[in-house]
């Protein structure tokens, strides 16, 4: 008979390193379930870079549907029916970068808001891997409400200003919970460029952007295409 072979007492701290590197994204994801991130890794780069932190969570409640209807007309207009990834956006990117047009990563809400949450900002492969596996992870965990939720809550909107709230003071003086269709499709449109842009004072290309957002967000809105994160009745 082969008996199964003991692990040596050298081999004990591999294993139980190798599974809490298993069990520590799923912690986590679990736990942020749950409880708002504390800080992001990016957010603690800005910090040492010198831009401060300007970083206030709001429940979706207190943040205005107007923004949501916003980010998804912006950033990702099948966010309630795909299970965190956009084939049809992947490919239509992949193949406009192939033809030599303007780059873009047809990443989702949720990809995105894995990425904010628990990795760093870059490129590479390694990186994009985990961000898959955290993009499962928290589509399987976490309601699409709760993915808009800290999504809108962890985005960068401004050097050190992160979150709808601190967002809606910095550029318009309000909460987020009083945002208007203008002033939301402004703050979608300054999104992939926040430390460029400026959403209160807005140049010709940020004004022409929110315009088609926020016609879009129309669409968004009376479409039904964002019933998985609104709630009946609001906007």
């Amino acid at each position: 008979m082969f008996g199964v072979p003991k692990l040596g007492r050298r081999s004990r701290p591999l294993l139980t390193a190798f599974l809490a590197l298993c069990f520590l994204p799923i912690g986590g994801v679990l736990v942020h379930a749950l409880i708002p991130p504390p800080m992001t890794i990016l957010m603690a780069q800005q910090v040492i870079g010198g831009r401060g932190l300007d970083y206030r969570w709001r429940g979706l409640n207190d943040i205005s549907p107007n923004l949501v209807y916003a980010a998804i007309a912006a950033e990702d207009a099948r966010f309630c029916s795909h299970s965190g990834f956009d084939m049809e956006a992947i490919q239509k990117a992949l193949q406009r970068n192939q033809e030599g047009g303007r780059v873009r990563g047809g990443s989702t809400i949720s990809q995105q808001t894995a990425k904010n949450v628990f990795l760093w900002p870059s490129r590479d492969w390694i990186r994009k891997g985990l961000e898959a596996g955290y993009t499962v992870l928290i589509e399987t965990v976490w309601s699409k409400r709760r993915v808009m939720e800290v999504y809108l809550n962890v985005a960068e909107w401004a050097p050190g200003v992160y979150g709808a709230e601190a967002a809606a003071r910095h550029w318009f003086g309000k909460s987020a919970r009083d945002l208007t269709p203008r002033e939301a499709a402004r703050l979608a449109a300054i999104l992939p460029s926040p430390r460029r842009y400026d959403a209160a004072r807005p140049g010709p290309y940020v004004r022409r952007r929110a315009a088609r957002i926020q016609a879009s967000a129309n669409v968004v809105r009376n479409e039904g295409m964002a019933t998985c994160v609104t709630r009946p009745g609001q906007g």
